[in-house]
């Protein structure tokens, strides 16, 4: 009869030693192996970003798909058979987030003093911070210190990642178990700012929402008839659109007014306007700019914690694609 307490407290345990060691990551961990870390990985991330915009993007989605699945650890980079990369939910990652991680690691490693001492998951962390502000967002402060995950399995992909048509219950309590409120989980919603989507994404909402209105009636009429021009029914899978139709390669609080105007692409992104329990936020982020970065700092640091390996778990991967 004891197991079961046994399983509990271990598992006790686990959940509070996870929470305690994101603690422990701090804005100053590589002070003494490794002092120009930040400019370093900026470095290699503009590189990437002035030869194209869907660095930004592509290495934002990355960094969050990476910290729900198994924390922030890098395994999203590991390139294994049946990896996390390989799930339906993580197939249309764009390989510029991926290459934007592998050549800012380049140029880490291509100082003496640094090589093979910078964690690949802080490397995303930092690169992530770099290209929001590279598109016109806030520079916030980085805490470092996440060591890399050396599992990366298809399987725990499953049910972890929020689906665009969510609605705000399954939004909430998906974030609520990654340690994000409803408030952070709409901040972090506004990097849609500089999103792009497959058409397959959003086809229902403009074609066959139900049986009685063939486009979603939360969605702006006007803007459906230009989603249907630029995603006909049989249109070429590769082909992406703008989150944000306004000032799509410019990270601001327009995805928040586009949300007032009915204009939300995915309906979990409508939703946050729809419900009465997250309006009032989405009116304060689309008319005060300031209030959504300082929010989406906060969102995105607490991310940045979300179950990340330190002390004497996981490694420095000496190749972000594979563990050593």
């Amino acid at each position: 009869m004891e197991t079961p307490n046994f399983v509990f407290f271990s598992l006790l345990l686990l959940l509070t030693s996870s929470t305690i060691s994101s603690a422990q990551l701090t804005r100053g961990f590589y002070n003494n192996v490794c002092p120009n870390v930040e400019q370093l990985v900026r470095s290699a991330v503009v590189q990437n970003f002035q030869q194209t915009f869907v660095t930004a993007p592509a290495t934002l989605r990355l960094f969050f798909h990476d910290c729900f699945v198994r924390g922030c650890d890098a395994s999203i980079m590991l390139a294994n058979s049946n990896a996390e990369r390989d799930h339906p939910d993580d197939i249309s990652l764009a390989g510029d987030g991926f290459d934007t991680v592998i050549k800012a690691k380049e140029a880490v490693d291509r100082d003496p003093n640094c090589r093979n001492k910078v964690y690949c998951a802080d490397i995303l962390a930092l690169a992530t911070r770099d290209v929001v502000n590279l598109a016109g967002g806030p520079l916030y402060n980085v805490e470092l210190g996440r060591r890399d995950g050396r599992i990366s399995t298809i399987a725990s992909v499953q049910r972890r990642l929020p689906h665009p048509d969510f609605n705000l219950d399954q939004l909430n309590s998906m974030f609520n178990s990654n340690g994000l409120s409803q408030t952070d989980m709409i901040a972090l919603s506004g990097a849609h700012t500089i999103g792009f989507s497959h058409c397959s994404r959003f086809s229902k909402r403009i074609y066959n929402f139900s049986p009685r209105d063939r486009i979603d009636p939360t969605l702006n009429l006007q803007y459906a008839f230009q989603l249907r021009q630029m995603c006909p029914l049989k249109v070429d899978p590769r082909i992406a659109i703008n989150m944000d139709p306004v000032t799509p390669q410019k990270f601001d609080n327009q995805y928040f007014k586009n949300l007032v105007d009915g204009k939300g692409l995915f309906t979990s992104d409508q939703v946050l306007f729809t419900d009465a329990r997250s309006k009032a936020t989405v009116n304060l982020f689309a008319s005060n700019e300031g209030d959504f970065q300082n929010a989406f700092v906060d969102a995105i640091t607490k991310l940045g914690r979300v179950g990340v390996l330190t002390g004497n778990r996981g490694e420095i991967r000496l190749d972000c694609t594979r563990p050593n």
